[in-house]
């Protein structure tokens, strides 16, 4: 477990719940396990804030494979190496599912 992890946001604005308007899906690759998260924002802060939470309880992947968007670019996750310095983040092409398919099918 943990070799290989994937995360994606999907956007719930048009059917938004309150104060949370996005999902996030971080699944590991090998067993299919899936954890989501209730985001407000896809802001930098609150993802990175998500990602660490997840990566202290069920342990940092070796391999990271996210979306190219700004909330998984920014210098705030390149932080996480300071903790995980083995950590390695793979982004994929926008639009570009092939590259992200098992947690794009979990969507």
């Amino acid at each position: 477990m943990n070799s290989r992890c994937q995360v994606d946001l999907i956007d719930m604005q048009s059917q938004a719940d309150n104060e949370f308007r996005f999902i996030m899906v971080y699944q590991d690759h090998l067993t299919k396990f899936v954890s989501v998260r209730a985001l407000q924002s896809k802001r930098v802060e609150e993802v990175a804030l998500e990602l660490l939470d997840i990566f202290l309880t069920f342990g940092a992947p070796c391999i990271l494979h996210s979306v190219n968007g700004s909330e998984f670019i920014n210098s705030f996750i390149e932080q996480l190496y300071t903790y995980w310095p083995e950590l390695k983040i793979v982004h994929r092409k926008p639009r570009h599912s092939q590259s992200q398919g098992s947690v794009e099918r979990a969507n």
